[in-house]
C-alpha cells in the first residue's frame, strides 16, 4: 500500500462549520501547558539546564571493614573504620548512620507500617555494637550516639567544619537472618549452606543540598540512598569456602588453588564462560574434612556506593571476559549450587551477565568496575554494585531477565546516584527501561520482547496494558515516596509506568537521536553524583530540545489518562480535488502527539502527524487534508502505540 506522511494544510476552522454531537471533555489545557513548572530556580549547585552547579557538592564515606562468619553460629563480627570527609558548606553537629540490620527486630518500624502485621515472623536481635569511637585531629572519643530504629546519630562534642574529616571506628556483630531476610540471608543446599550478605555494615547517610541528611528509616520497600566512596574489605571464612564479593580480590594467590588462577587468568582473555571451579569439584570437596582453619579474603572497589558479598563451599564457579568499549575489559563472573547447574539454568548466567554489560556499556555508559558476579541464591533478585543476587531456581528467560535487570542497576542507581528511598522510579523505572532494548538486543531477541510478569504484561500491547492504571482514580502519583505505595501498585507505579513513559518519549515524542542524546548526558552528568527528579526533567528538556513540562506533569507527578476520538469526518470536493475535513476531540486531561491515518477509497494510505501543540488552545482540533481520493476510513493512533483508553472511538468508517 501507499504510505505518505501530508503536510498540515488548515489548522483550525470554526466548529461552527460542522453539525455535530461533541463529546464531554475534562481536558483542559491551562492546566496541562501551564508555565512554572520547576518550582525552583537553578542555583550553583544545582543548574537550570539540569547539570551539576559549579559549585556543587557531595560528601564522601571510605570504607576500611575486617568482617569474619562463624558458620556454625551463623554471626558476622566486624571492625569498621569509616573516613567521612565533610564537603559541603555546613558544619554539621550530627552525624547520621544506617543500621539496616535493625530492620529484623521485633519492634523495627518496618513490622507496622503495613496493614495485616504478621505476628510470627522471625527476626534477630539487629545489630549488637561492642564500641563506636570517634577521631577528629589525632585525638580518639568514645561516641555519644543514639540509635533510632535502622539509624545511628552520632552527637559530635564539636561540630564537623566544612572541607574536614573525621573517622569513625565500629566493632559489632549481629545475626544473620535466615531465608525470611529478604536482601541478606542464608539457605541449605546439598553441599553447604550459601550467605548472602548485604546491608552488612553502618553505613553514613547521605547529607546533600536538597533534605539535609537523608535519614527515613529502612522500612523495606523504599531502597537506598548512599555515599560514594573507596572500600578495602576483607572477609575471613573456613577453609573450603568460597567468598564472591563486590570489585576486585587482591590475594587470590592465598585463597585459590594454582588450578582456579589458571582458569581465572583463561576467562579473562575468552569470550566463551571457563569454569573455575567444577561441578565434580564441588561435590568431591564435599565429602572432605577441612581443618579450623580460616582464610581471609581481601577486596577492593573504588568509587562506589556499596559492597556485598556471598560466601559457600558448595559454589560452581565460571566466569568469562567482557568487551568494553575503547578496548577495555571486565570479568563477568557467576557462582551456584550444583542443583542450579545445567545449560537451560545457571550454566549461561555469566553469558547473560557478560552481554548485558556489553550492551549497556555500549549503550549508555561504560561498566566502571573490574569484576560484575551473578550469585545464586534466594534473595531472588536483588543489586549491589558489582554484585547481584538471583534466584538460585531461575532458567532460560526468568534467569535471563533477573540478570540484565539487577546487573542494569549498576547504571541506576549505583552509578547515577539517585534517592531510591524517595523516588523509587528514579532507579527502577530506569532500569526496567534499558531492560527493554537489551532484551531486543540479546541474541538476536532470544527473550524478547522483555516480559517477565513482574516488570511488565506478560502478554498484550503496554500501551494497552497500562490503561487499567491509569484509569484508577485511586492510584498515586510516581512522585509518592517509595514506602507509601502498597503493593497493589508498586510494580505498576515503580517499574512499569515510568519505563514505559520513556518509551513513549524515545519512540513517540522525541525520536531515538534525540532522546538517546538527552538520556545519555543525564547519565554522563549525574554519575558519582546525586540527581533529584528536576536535575532529570530539567536535561531532558535541554538536551532534547524540547520543553516536556507538560508530559512530565500528565505521566509523571499525576496518573491522568489519554482519550482521543474522531467526532467525524465528511468528503468534499473543492476546486476539483478531494478534500477531507476531520473533527478530532481529545477527551481526558493527558495530551499526546499522535498520528492520524487516512485510508482512501483505492485502498491507499495517508499519514498525517500531529503535534503536542495541536492541544495547546483546545480540547478539539479540525483537520482539512487534501487526498487524491474520497477517504473511507480515519483511525488516530493505527500502531496503538499511545495509551488511548477507548479505542473504540478513534475509528470512522464511511457508511
Amino acid at each position: 500500500m501507499k504510505h505518505s506522511i501530508l503536510l498540515l494544510l488548515v489548522g483550525f476552522v470554526s466548529a461552527n462549520s460542522f453539525a455535530q454531537s461533541v463529546e464531554q471533555s475534562v481536558y483542559n489545557p491551562k492546566e496541562l501547558f501551564a508555565q512554572n513548572f520547576f518550582t525552583k530556580n537553578g542555583n550553583e549547585f544545582r543548574s537550570s539546564n539540569g547539570a551539576p552547579g559549579p559549585q556543587y557538592w557531595q560528601n564522601k564515606a571510605d570504607y576500611n571493614i575486617k568482617a569474619a562468619i562463624d558458620t556454625v553460629s551463623n554471626i558476622l563480627t566486624a571492625a569498621e573504620t569509616i573516613y567521612y570527609t565533610n564537603n559541603g558548606p555546613d558544619s554539621l553537629p550530627s552525624l547520621w548512620l544506617e543500621i539496616d540490620q535493625n530492620t529484623y527486630k521485633e519492634d523495627a518500624r518496618s513490622n507496622f507500617y503495613t496493614t495485616g502485621r504478621r505476628v510470627n515472623k522471625m527476626h534477630t536481635n539487629g545489630y549488637e555494637f561492642k564500641s563506636i569511637s570517634t577521631g577528629y585531629k589525632g585525638k580518639t572519643s568514645t561516641a555519644d550516639y543514639i540509635i533510632t530504629d535502622t539509624r545511628l546519630q552520632l552527637r559530635l562534642a564539636n561540630a564537623l567544619p566544612p572541607k574536614q574529616s573525621i573517622t569513625i571506628n565500629i566493632s559489632y556483630q549481629y545475626t544473620i537472618p535466615g531465608a525470611f531476610g529478604g536482601r541478606t540471608d542464608y539457605y541449605a543446599t546439598r553441599n553447604g549452606k550459601v550467605y548472602e550478605i548485604a546491608q552488612w555494615y553502618p553505613r553514613m547517610c547521605v547529607y546533600d543540598d536538597l533534605n539535609g541528611w537523608a535519614n527515613l528509616p529502612f522500612l523495606g520497600s523504599g531502597e537506598f540512598y548512599c555515599e560514594y566512596g573507596d572500600f578495602d574489605y576483607t572477609v575471613t571464612v573456613p577453609q573450603g569456602m568460597i567468598v564472591a564479593g563486590s570489585g576486585e580480590l587482591l590475594n587470590e594467590k592465598e585463597v585459590l588453588s594454582p588450578a582456579q588462577i589458571k582458569r581465572l587468568n583463561d576467562a579473562r582473555a575468552s569470550n566463551e564462560t571457563v569454569m573455575i571451579r567444577t561441578q565434580d569439584e564441588v561435590n568431591n570437596d564435599a565429602q572432605k574434612t577441612f581443618s579450623n582453619k580460616t582464610l581471609t579474603w581481601h577486596f577492593k572497589m573504588n568509587n562506589t556506593r556499596d559492597v556485598a558479598f556471598g560466601v559457600s563451599k558448595a559454589y560452581m564457579w565460571d566466569a568469562a571476559k567482557v568487551n568494553l568499549p575503547d578496548s577495555k575489559k571486565c570479568l563477568a563472573m557467576s557462582v551456584y549450587p550444583v542443583e542450579s547447574a545445567g545449560n537451560d539454568a545457571w550454566g549461561r548466567a555469566t553469558e547473560y551477565l557478560k552481554k548485558s554489560i556489553e550492551y549497556f556499556s555500549e549503550k549508555w555508559f561504560v561498566y566502571p568496575y573490574p569484576v560484575a558476579i551473578n550469585e545464586a541464591g534466594v534473595a531472588g533478585g536483588m543489586e549491589y554494585p558489582g554484585i547481584v543476587f538471583d534466584g538460585w531456581r531461575d532458567k532460560s528467560d526468568e534467569l535471563y531477565w533477573v540478570t540484565a535487570h539487577e546487573i542494569g542497576h549498576n547504571w541506576f542507581p549505583m552509578i547515577v546516584g539517585s534517592d531510591e528511598r524517595r523516588y523509587a522510579w528514579m532507579d527502577e523505572g530506569f532500569n526496567t527501561f534499558i531492560d527493554v532494548y537489551a532484551a531486543d538486543d540479546f541474541n538476536k531477541g532470544e527473550y524478547a520482547p522483555k516480559r517477565d510478569g513482574e516488570y511488565a504484561p506478560k502478554k498484550g500491547n503496554p500501551a494497552d496494558e497500562i490503561v487499567p492504571l491509569l484509569k484508577d482514580s485511586l492510584a498515586p502519583s510516581m512522585m509518592s515516596r517509595a514506602d507509601m505505595l502498597t503493593e497493589k501498585y508498586r510494580h505498576p507505579l515503580v517499574y512499569f509506568k515510568p519505563a514505559f513513559g520513556l518509551v513513549l518519549l524515545r519512540e513517540v515524542i522525541l525520536g531515538h537521536d534525540r532522546f538517546d542524546y538527552a538520556f545519555k548526558k543525564y547519565t554522563e552528568r549525574w554519575a558519582y553524583k546525586h540527581p533529584s527528579p528536576d536535575d532529570f526533567f530539567r536535561t531532558m528538556n535541554n538536551e532534547a530540545g524540547e520543553d516536556l513540562s507538560w508530559f512530565w506533569k500528565e505521566w509523571f507527578v499525576h496518573n491522568w489518562q489519554l482519550d482521543i476520538a474522531v467526532a467525524d469526518v465528511s468528503n468534499k470536493t473543492e476546486e476539483g480535488a478531494n478534500a477531507a475535513t476531520i473533527v478530532i476531540n481529545n477527551l481526558q486531561k493527558m495530551a499526546m502527539p499522535c498520528t492520524v491515518e487516512l485510508t482512501l477509497k483505492d485502498g491507499s494510505k495517508q499519514l498525517v502527524q500531529l503535534p503536542v501543540e495541536t492541544w495547546l488552545q483546545s480540547a478539539k482540533f479540525i483537520l482539512r487534508v487534501k487526498t487524491s481520493q474520497p477517504v473511507q476510513s480515519v483511525i488516530v493512533d493505527p500502531k496503538h502505540e499511545l495509551p488511548d483508553s477507548n479505542r473504540n472511538n478513534n475509528v470512522w468508517k464511511a457508511s
